[in-house]
């Protein structure tokens, strides 16, 4: 799902820069493909990788910084770019806020048993993942709004 919502935002952002979109987007899916494969290997699925397939996620999710610093460099002229980048910003906290719980088992090592059914690290993190998704899908309409009002410049 990470992999993914970056394209809308590189494809709506750099619209008129094909060279940035081809860069970023190859460069963003070459790394998750990796990444990916690292987390689908049966080595990692052990409690003893825990940790490291959490980094791993926060990987994914930092490998949209540099395009969203660029964006904000190259379109700070543009209100509504700059309102979904803070969209944006959302998903990716929203991602890493449940990644750290996830990582840290809060709040079932405080309580043990008591979040076996609710509550969970896990399910909390899923949870912020759906937060994410839905601050992102703003971002995506505020990419479809730009796009139908904008367009790009006559070369």
């Amino acid at each position: 799902m990470i992999v993914v919502s970056f394209f809308p935002s590189i494809y709506y952002i750099f619209q008129c820069e094909l060279h940035w979109q081809v860069v970023y987007l190859s460069a963003i899916t070459a790394a998750e493909v990796g990444m990916v494969y690292e987390l689908m290997s049966l080595r990692l699925s052990t409690a003893r990788y825990r940790a490291h397939r959490a980094l791993l996620f926060v990987g994914m999710v930092l490998s949209g910084v540099v395009p969203a610093v660029h964006a904000a460099a190259v379109n700070w002229h543009e209100p509504r770019r700059n309102v979904t980048l803070a969209y944006e910003g959302a998903m990716a906290a929203s991602y890493l806020v449940g990644t750290a719980f996830y990582l840290t088992r809060v709040p079932e090592r405080w309580r043990p048993g008591a979040f076996d059914l609710a509550g969970h690290s896990h399910q909390i993190f899923h949870a912020l993942v759906i937060a994410g998704a839905l601050a992102h899908y703003g971002a995506a309409i505020m990419f479809l709004k730009a796009r139908d009002e904008m367009g790009c410049p006559a070369a």
